[in-house]
Parts: C-alpha cells; structure tokens; sequence
C-alpha cells in the first residue's frame, strides 16, 4: 500500500468526487454530503503517512511511482514528493476536508455537483504537485482549471460568469506558452519529459530567457504577481466560500511551486540574470497591493489583495540570489510562507463567510460591534486577522521573518522594502476587525446575529490549531525542507550554459573580461 500513496492521494478524491456525482439531484443531498465527507477524510488520511513516513535528511523524490504512459512520446506516469512538495499534498487534502465540512449547510442546490467538483480538483491538484514527468504535470496543472471554473461559475455571486471567464482565460492562455516550452525542452533532454533530465540539460542564455518568459506567464498569473493580477479579486469576491478558500490557500502556490520546480533549476542562468525583475515586481505586489488593500470597503476584496501582497512576499524569497546563489533562508521562508498563508487566508475567507451567510454582504460598512453578538466566532477572527498582519507566534510571522532575513543577506534595502508589509498588513487588516468585529452593534442585522454553531466551531478550531501550530513549533514544518531545499540550490548553482560556450582552459584575465558570461560561471 505504502508503493502507491501518492496515486492514492491522486484517485481516491476522483473516484470519490465521481461517486458522489453519481447520487444525482438534490433529492439525496444528505446522501451527497456523507459520502463527500467519507470520501474528503478518507483522501486527507492516506496522505499522512508521506509525512510520518518522510526521509528529511534525504533531499530526492521519495513514494516514488513509475509506469510508462504513452511509450511512443516517452511519458511516464512518474509520481514522487520530495521536501519541496510533500507539504502542499497534505495541505490540500487538509483544505479539502475543511471546504466540505464548512459546505455542509450552506450549499442547498447541486449539492451533489458542488462537493464532487472539490473532490475532483483536490485529486488533480495532488497530482501537479506529485508529478515528477512535465507532460503529467501540464495534464493535471491545466485539468484542474476545470472544477475551479465550475465552482465559480456556479456556485459565485451576481457577476460569475464574467469572474470563472477571467480566471480560465487568463490561466489558460498563459499555460499555453508552457506547452511550447516543454516540447523544447523535451527536444534538448533527448526526448523525454522527465523533469530530472530537464535539469541536466544544456540550454544557451537566450534560450533560457525565452522560456524563463513562457514559464513566467504560466506561473506568475497563477501566483498571482503584478500586474497580471488583476483576475484574482474578481474571482474571490464571485466565488462561493469554499471556493475562495481553495483558491487562496492552494491553487496559487501551484504558481510558486512552478518556478521552484522548472525555473530556478532548469533555467538558473536566466533566473540569475532577471531575478532583478523578478524581486522588482515582488516588492510592487508587497508595498503597492498592500496600499490598495487599505482601501477596500469589500471584505473579501481586502482579503484578496493581501494574498497577492503575501504571495510576493513568496516569490521575492523565491528570486532572492546572494552571490550567485539561491538564499537558503530566503527559500525556504517562501516555502513556509506559503504553508501559513494557505492555513490563513482559508481561515480568513471562511471567517467572511461565516458572516455572509447571516448578513449576506461583504460590505464592511454593513457591520460593527459583532463581537456583541458573536463573542466566540470574534475571538478566532482576531486570531487569524493577528496570524495576518504577522504576529509572532502564530504561523504568519515564521515565512515572512525568513524571508526578511535572507533579504537582508542579500540587500539591505530589499529588506527594509520587504518588511513594510508587516506595516501594511497589520494596517488594513486590523482596521477591518476593528470596523467589523468591535464597537456597538452597527445595525438591527448584526444584533440579530447568532453565534457559531458546533460545525463552524469545528473548522475555525482546527483552522486555529494548525495557524498556532506552525507559529509556536515550525521546526515542525521546517525540518523536512532542508534537504531539498540544499538540492534546489546546488541545481541552480550550476550553469547550464552548453560547455562549448564556456572559455577555454588557461584564458587570460583580458579574455574572461570580455566574455559575455555572468562571472559566476566562469572557471
């Protein structure tokens, strides 16, 4: 059983969305809801023993699986988790169980369709990040656009359709640069699609720009980075709660993982030369979406953009080279960060959603003084607006102080821009607690509010357990990137320039002077 977790963790949530399916309309909802419960458990359980039974002084793939899938082509249905990875398998299948347990009461119509559709999507997830072929991982990368599309369409607010339009069209059409870049890359790794003989490949700097360009348009829209972030608030403030929750805590990061798993290894001598650009737009989406955020009188809107402002806090960690090296701290803080963020920002929407279904507005002006009403359901809405802004203790500070201090290694100055988000952050979203959650009681609605019942209690305390979890203990969570990370780094230590283009042995100073190769690859 233990050879084929990772196709567990893949099928058992697709089998289990096409089983629900297949209880139809909403006549057996109870029946949808039990067995989507069943199944989203059962999916989350069969993935913990990836970490129970994880090697973390072993950096490579571990739960490796290897069956040819199209022979002709050369691709293989390879599956393997490595320390990069192996959290983000668990932390969908830990959301996923959240989503249905938070749907439970809310959805009333296409019950059936709304919990299959998550089940789906959290089996197609599983399987983008346990790919260790390209072509699987495109498969799964683009299949998962799918569900997403649905639940936003279907199950989103007044302006749905134009919201799951925005967001296929523009994760599409940047995906679709990616398939051309892998078919190149499968040309140069002697025809395979295998991500390891990607890494071995030789590839010239104009090359690697080309691609770090098609690869840049796939994964920076699904961050989202500025300025092609512009879907995301549309999609969160349209999409149903459990929707935005997925959305926030892991579909992004599949984003982040792209350049974690092509870019930087793959493509090392373009990430050095443009991480500039990179750290550039980053610290744009960390300064200036904080700034937007303040502004915002939608809650969910609020929320929206203080994701993209965190997840740049991801990808400034993610670019951030030290002498031609990739910043250990730095990395693996953006890693973390993105661990915390999904606990987070899932609490987050879930808390906005939690109101919604009582008041049905997103309007902050349309509350005050919940904490009246509702003290138990304020007291984890402080929580997770303090794990927000980057309290220490809770799991938001861990990524971010990383990652400040491996700016710091790097360039003073990129910290001091970095760390204005823990300002920011806590600006806007302690304003919004304060607006919504203290004070008198705003209007008639709001002192009419009623306290969380026993099943949003669950969630918010689970939600809460995980954020203090990783805030108090993140070695925890840490320990088993270290290995990996150190494989990350070495890979994008090394150029991949072909070796012809080198200088020759015994070159003189003046030669090297005028070679147009960055001086960390010159012998």
């Amino acid at each position: 059983m233990t050879g084929h977790l990772l196709s567990l963790a893949i099928w058992l949530p697709v089998v289990a969305g096409m089983l629900v399916l297949a209880t139809g309309n909403d006549r057996h909802a109870n029946v949808a809801r039990w067995l989507a419960l069943a199944g989203a458990l059962a999916s989350f359980l069969v993935t913990l023993p990836l970490y129970t039974g994880f090697q973390s002084l072993h950096g490579g793939p571990q739960f490796e699986e290897m069956r040819p899938w199209i022979a002709s082509l050369n691709i293989n249905y390879h599956l393997g988790v490595d320390g990069l990875s192996m959290w983000f398998v668990l932390l969908n299948s830990f959301v996923t169980l959240m989503v249905v347990i938070a749907g439970w009461q809310v959805i009333q119509e296409r019950v059936a369709q709304y919990m299959a559709a998550f089940l789906i999507m959290c089996g197609l997830i599983n399987g983008a990040f346990a790919a260790l072929d390209a072509m699987l991982f495109y498969v799964f990368f683009e299949a998962m656009l799918i569900p997403m599309y649905l639940i936003i369409g279907v199950w989103g607010g007044p302006r749905r359709v134009y919201a799951a339009l925005k967001f296929f069209l523009y994760t599409l059409l940047g995906s679709l640069l990616t398939l051309v870049a892998l078919i190149y890359l499968y040309q140069k790794a002697g025809g395979s699609f295998e991500i390891a003989d990607f890494v071995r490949a030789e590839l010239p700097l104009s090359a690697q720009a080309l691609l770090l360009v098609a690869f840049f348009f796939a994964f920076a829209v699904k961050v989202p980075m500025w300025p092609v972030h512009t879907w995301l608030p549309d999609a969160h403030v349209e999409a149903p709660t459990g929707g935005s929750m997925v959305l926030a805590a892991i579909t992004l990061k599949l984003g982040a993982y792209g350049f974690l798993r092509f870019a930087l290894p793959i493509l090392p001598d373009a990430c050095r030369e443009y991480a500039w650009l990179f750290i550039a737009l980053s610290l744009v989406a960390v300064i200036y979406i904080g700034l937007v955020a303040l502004v915002q009188t939608d809650m969910k809107k609020l929320v929206a953009y203080s994701s993209i402002s965190h997840m740049g806090f991801v990808t400034l960690g993610l670019f951030m080279f030290a002498k031609g090296e990739l910043n250990q701290y730095a990395v693996e803080g953006a890693i973390i960060q993105m661990i915390s963020h999904g606990f987070v920002s899932a609490a987050m929407f879930y808390c906005i959603g939690v109101m919604y279904d009582r008041v049905h507005s997103r309007k902050i002006a349309d509350y005050g003084g919940v904490a009246n009403r509702m003290p138990i359901f304020a007291a984890f809405m402080v929580l997770f607006a303090m794990a927000n802004s980057g309290l220490p203790g809770t799991s938001g500070f861990v990524g971010e102080f990383m990652v400040v201090l491996g700016a710091v290694q790097v360039n003073f100055w990129y910290a001091f821009a970095a760390a204005t988000t823990l300002i920011f952050g806590a600006g806007y979203t302690l304003w919004m607690v304060k607006r919504v959650i203290f004070g008198e009681a705003g209007n008639a609605h709001v002192a009419e509010l009623k306290d969380v019942s026993p099943r949003e209690f669950l969630v918010l305390a689970v939600l809460a357990i995980s954020v203090l979890g990783m805030g108090l203990y993140p070695r925890l969570f840490g320990d088993v990137l270290h290995e990996s990370t150190n494989d990350l780094i070495r890979a994008a230590a090394v150029s991949k320039l072909p070796k012809n283009n080198l200088p020759l042995p015994g070159a003189d100073a003046a030669d090297l002077s005028d070679s147009p190769l960055p001086n960390k690859v010159k012998p």
